[in-house]
């Protein structure tokens, strides 16, 4: 099943008082490029979710968006530094002392001072927070695999009837060469004919001059290169996946050869065929850049 490098994946998991969202797209890239946007607290499982992702897919640029609630009431805790404050207080006694002022300080005072009070974030379990994270990541991959699935089956439909077009271009010229070279021996005859009058032409001569016409228009083996390409393809498309740089060289002898039949035509017909068949090679290849 071949998949297209184009797709999107959502999925929101709430375990308990947690909550993750999850959200994924891509587009063609040569390699695999991904990029992750994510809270601060989640940072430790990047290589994790990384490794995950290269399961399900080898090729393009994904995008990946995490977003992660605590919805319990005690995610911070007051966290009180007695000694601190005793601290505090021993110097506070001493200045009153030392320039007699009177010591006014109020529990209320104390506990402004720096770090009297602080606020501390509760330590989170780090295996519960990746199950949840890594639930909400699994569903929405399969939910991306699924778009990137069903685009790719779009994409070999119509690759398919894109070579079942050139299989027509390629019949035409198979058929029309051999009428190309009788058109020349009857028009070269008819010349030689107007040329010597009554004098007796050589077949020899006239054999010979057609038979190096022939020889330069003959695309007989590109041809059946071209074949053989368009089966290669036809062959690879049933393949599972990761067939994208192979379709591309593929297409890439396909487009050579459609070159060489075009320098070789002499006649208008095959011509336009030959430019044909390039049209819809390089509408191929522009499909191929979307496949993984």
């Amino acid at each position: 099943m071949i998949k297209s490098m184009t797709g999107f994946g959502r999925c929101e998991i709430q375990k308990e008082s947690r909550k993750f969202t999850v959200e994924m797209k891509s587009v063609n890239h040569r390699y695999l490029d991904v990029n992750i946007r994510m809270p601060k607290k989640l940072n430790f499982f990047e290589t994790a979710i990384r490794t995950l992702l290269k399961s399900y897919a080898s090729r393009g640029k994904v995008d990946i968006f995490i977003s992660y609630e605590d919805l319990s009431q005690s995610q911070v805790s007051v966290k009180y530094n007695g000694a601190l404050a005793a601290e505090y207080l021993k110097y506070l006694r001493q200045m009153s002392e030392e320039f007699g002022l009177d010591n006014d300080v109020k529990v209320s005072t104390l506990s402004r001072y720096p770090e009297v009070f602080s606020m501390e974030e509760q330590t989170e379990d780090e295996e519960e927070l990746w199950n949840g994270l890594k639930e909400a990541l699994t569903g929405a991959l399969d939910q991306f695999v699924e778009t990137r699935t069903a685009e790719g089956e779009n994409l070999k439909s119509d690759i398919l009837s894109k070579l079942d077009i050139l299989s027509e271009q390629i019949v035409f010229i198979e058929e029309r060469s051999p009428q190309i070279v009788a058109e020349y021996r009857a028009k070269l005859e008819e010349k030689m004919k107007e040329l010597l009058s009554d004098t007796q032409i050589e077949e020899s001569r006239i054999a010979s001059e057609v038979i190096l016409f022939a020889d330069k228009i003959c695309t007989d083996e590109e041809v059946v290169r071209l074949k053989s390409h368009i089966q290669h393809m036809r062959n690879t498309l049933e393949e599972s996946e990761g067939i994208g740089r192979k379709l591309d060289f593929i297409a890439q002898e396909m487009n050579r050869e459609a070159n060489t039949i075009l320098s070789k035509a002499n006649d208008l017909e095959v011509s336009n065929h030959a430019i044909s068949l390039k049209t819809e090679i390089e509408k191929i290849r522009e499909q191929i850049q979307n496949i993984e």
